[in-house]
């Protein structure tokens, strides 16, 4: 014997989620992206700079990644 299925309240097709979000869920990691990009771009700005390893790692991500949106048609 098969159980009754009861029907949704809203169809799913109509109208979307009525969700808003709040100002700092998009604000806060737009920020933090645009830091941490800002950082990427000038690693001698870092404050991390006193250990070599970090600078030369970020220098070499950006090589990476430029030598991909280069080889890109």
């Amino acid at each position: 014997m098969s159980a009754r299925t009861h029907p949704r309240p809203h169809s799913a097709t109509t109208g979307g989620v009525g969700t808003r979000l709040p100002w700092w869920a998009l604000a806060l990691p737009s920020f933090a992206f645009v830091t941490l990009l800002l950082l990427m771009l000038d690693p001698a700005n870092a404050r991390a700079a006193s250990d070599p390893a970090i600078p030369q790692f970020i220098v070499g991500l950006q090589h990476v990644v430029h030598v991909l949106l280069h080889a890109i048609p």
